[in-house]
């Protein structure tokens, strides 16, 4: 029996893993929930919404990459192209099939589950470093094939989505993606937090920390390692479809390679093996993002010395700096030091 503050005491396995504990917990719950489903749609307006729900996309294709390279340890270098995978699945069964988007959205998640499971066949293998070249190269022979597909995939054009629709009722404003999206968030967050508490969870952790003991221990690696690379790319696929139908086309331009680097970056600043983590890596890295843009016109007006093309590349090197800080003062990212500052607070005012 694990003691807990506040005379709160685990006496199963269940309440040692809940997610909400105390009265607290579930209290705080209610509050985020009625400003991220209440207040802010409410309040903010159609640039903060726009933000918001491209912010909530990343977050939830940021939870696919955690679960291969934060839990199970398995480096990915090709996870945006999987997202495209997701996107064009649902352009190609729009245009082509004349499917609704709805239809289209469970063949999107199942077909890019499958393509994550047919390249993540070499981590029988290949592992470490040599992975990581695998998966690259997915992105570069995906890439091609959508580059290159002519009237199927719209080549170089890509492909127009249309929105959502619930009988007659259409999902166009902002507002209203806001809720389609956040629906889908809270829905992947709950499913993944439910993954990583239970067995499956378990075994990949013990496969990322040492494959070699979890093979005798009895677990079947490479099984396991497929089902992690199913689960990344589908959630990749959901985060894809939602992407198309809401940005209304894709292409592939907007998949570049740096988004691979981009999605690593979010697990890494967040925190590896952490849903909270990745999170707190996206809302981090996403809003740096935009505070650069919004900033960085007028550092160039303060400083007319500074060429040009200094200021349009501070993004890069704002990102790119900030994955560096992290790797070399919080390895483990903001996710350990939350737990940190909640650690120290239980405590206080008490020294012991």
């Amino acid at each position: 029996m694990s003691r807990r503050p506040c005379g709160t005491f685990d006496t199963r396995y269940e309440l040692d893993i809940a997610v909400f504990r105390t009265p607290f917990h579930w209290s705080m719950f209610g509050l985020l929930m009625i400003g991220y489903l209440g207040l802010f749609p409410l309040l903010a307006n159609d640039g903060y919404l726009a933000i918001a729900n491209l912010i909530s996309i990343t977050l939830i294709a940021t939870l696919g990459i955690n679960f291969l390279t934060g839990y199970c340890g398995q480096i990915s270098l090709g996870h945006a192209i999987f997202v495209a995978c997701g996107g064009y699945i649902s352009a190609v069964l729009m245009n082509h099939l004349g499917w609704s988007w709805w239809a289209t959205l469970p063949v999107s998640v199942a077909g890019t589950a499958l393509i994550g499971l047919f390249f993540g066949l070499p981590s029988l293998r290949i592992k470490g470093f040599y992975i990581a070249m695998s998966t690259l190269a997915s992105y570069f022979i995906i890439s091609w094939l959508l580059m290159h597909g002519g009237a199927i995939t719209g080549s170089i054009n890509g492909l127009p989505v249309d929105v959502p629709r619930i009988g007659a009722y259409e999902i166009v404003s902002q507002r209203q993606f806001y809720y389609l999206i956040a629906g889908f968030l809270i829905l992947s967050l709950f499913v993944a937090k439910s993954i990583a508490r239970g067995r499956l969870g378990r075994v990949f952790i013990a496969i990322r920390d040492d494959d070699m003991a979890a093979e005798v221990m009895g677990i079947n690696v490479f099984a396991y390692k497929l089902i992690a690379f199913a689960l990344c790319s589908a959630y990749a696929g959901l985060a894809g479809s939602l992407f198309a139908t809401y940005w209304g086309f894709i292409t592939f331009n907007h998949f570049p390679f740096f988004e691979n680097i981009m999605y690593l970056g979010y697990v890494i600043i967040g925190g590896m093996g952490s849903i909270v983590g990745s999170i707190f890596g996206v809302l981090f890295l996403k809003l740096l993002g935009y505070g650069v843009m919004m900033f960085g016109p007028m550092i160039g007006q303060a400083f007319p010395a500074i060429s040009g093309s200094v200021v349009a590349s501070l993004l890069l090197i704002g990102h790119g700096a900030v994955i560096v800080v992290f790797l070399i003062f919080e390895p483990r990212g903001l996710f350990h030091r939350w737990e940190i500052i909640k650690a120290s607070m239980r405590i206080w005012p008490f020294t012991y």
